[in-house]
């Protein structure tokens, strides 16, 4: 009698700590994934397309476990090329933990410093715990987000990325007008094959091309120099030298000390828009699911952006103004931002922040006031913004002001970040 008296206390207790309290789980959540992965690509100095492969298939982990959970979810995703069928389990009794868990195993799978994603997460779970999430939930929920993650780390190695070191090193075309490495740091062309890997959702024989850029020319009377001359005599008014420091996200800038170059260690284009979406989801109470389907729709489609960009920049291997206004115009001038390492045509920033903006309004609407604070941790103060095309505008023309882009570089990006854009809405209104 008295071993089952013993027996049945222990069985009480045991069930009692293995009870697990509801934690109550907000896009907070992810931005804190989102923010410590950004932290790891400025230590490994990710350049902007593959920091947004990153972004995009552990988004894709942590949204594929949402969108099995919850049926009002839009699981796109399965619209993409290429993309794995998944099992349905028995339903997790925390999603929202389990998406995190899934995020995290796919960022410390793909990314350089992945250790460091898997410290943070041994220390995420921890404070779960002590919030009340019971081990038996941790257990099953790490299954899970393992299993997922499985399945979305082999769509990431199928896209063709990592066969791309044995295409032929990148050697800059010795035409006039060809774009070649620039000062400081006299980098190698980035990411000239990115355009090979698969994209998430374009048909490349079904989108429309942007016009050629103007043709180099070292005539005075000609478009090229009037476009050349245009970023020489650009205005530097203290305003336009901030909206420039603002948007600068390059990860490739270098403080020049005479003979010693110190990496600044900025944050991508894409890693400041992610960072946006992440002020806009609280700012509007919006949902944990919701938050991260929007995340997931912002990462691939401008993960597509850069895919797009990058084909036609490696198309036309266009000249920086840097390069040519030393040659045409004043061998000693100098941009206000430092010049990234890859062709001018089209602007980079102008594609994916068109592109950004299109998917961000399509899910808060045209007139989503909001503060940017993205960079305040980096020393770079707030900026408001009326709405999102608003910001991209903005973004768009802080290239100009740079001194990095040409004008027509710049609206041949804004038109190819609508065509993707608009494109990618077709998948985001198409009901599953």
């Amino acid at each position: 009698m008295k071993k089952t008296i013993l027996l049945l206390s222990f069985l009480v207790c045991w069930a009692c700590q293995s009870e697990s309290k509801k934690i109550q789980f907000s896009g907070t959540e992810i931005d804190k994934v989102v923010q410590e992965m950004t932290e790891m690509m400025i230590h490994d100095v990710s350049n902007p397309p593959l920091a947004m492969r990153f972004f995009s298939y552990a988004c894709l982990a942590g949204y594929q476990v949402m969108a099995e959970a919850d049926s009002s979810l839009n699981a796109f995703q399965y619209q993409f090329n290429g993309y794995p069928s998944f099992t349905k389990d028995k339903p997790v009794e925390a999603p929202e933990f389990t998406a995190i868990l899934a995020m995290m195993e796919v960022s410390q799978k793909m990314q350089p410093s992945g250790g460091r994603m898997k410290e943070f997460e041994a220390r995420y779970i921890d404070s779960c715990r002590q919030l009340g999430l019971s081990d038996q939930v941790i257990e099953t929920s790490t299954q899970k987000a393992q299993a997922v993650a499985k399945g979305i780390l082999a769509y990431a190695k199928a896209d063709g990325y990592n066969k791309l070191s044995n295409f032929p090193k990148y050697t800059p075309k010795k035409t006039a007008g060809s774009w070649y490495s620039t000062p400081p740091g006299y980098f190698p062309a980035v990411e000239p094959y990115f355009y090979r890997i698969r994209s998430f959702s374009l048909d490349t024989n079904k989108i429309e091309e942007i016009p050629a850029p103007a043709p180099y020319s070292e005539s005075n009377s000609s478009n090229f120099y009037a476009l050349s001359k245009a970023v020489y005599e650009a205005k530097k008014s203290e305003a336009n030298l901030k909206i420039a420091a603002f948007w600068d996200c390059n990860p490739f800038a270098l403080n020049d000390q005479g003979h010693l170059l110190i990496g600044m260690k900025k944050i991508s284009p894409g890693a400041h828009w992610m960072g946006i979406a992440g002020i806009a989801s609280a700012k509007n109470n919006t949902s944990f699911g919701k938050s991260l389907e929007i995340r997931t729709a912002l990462a691939t489609s401008l993960m597509d952006a850069f895919w797009l960009c990058w084909r036609e920049k490696y198309h036309s291997h266009r000249i920086r103004p840097e390069t040519a206004i030393r040659k045409l115009i004043d061998p000693t001038w100098k941009p206000f931002l430092q010049t990234p390492p890859f062709p001018e045509y089209p602007s980079g920033h102008s594609t994916v922040s068109t592109t950004a903006a299109i998917v961000l309004t399509h899910f808060f609407g045209p007139h989503f006031a909001y503060t940017d604070t993205v960079e305040k941790r980096y020393g770079i103060d707030d900026r408001s913004f009326t709405s999102f095309e608003a910001a991209a505008e903005e973004a768009s023309i802080s290239r100009f002001y740079g001194g990095i882009h040409y004008m027509d570089g710049i609206q041949a990006g804004q038109t190819q970040g609508r065509i993707l854009g608009k494109h990618f809405l077709t998948l985001l209104k198409h009901e599953n």
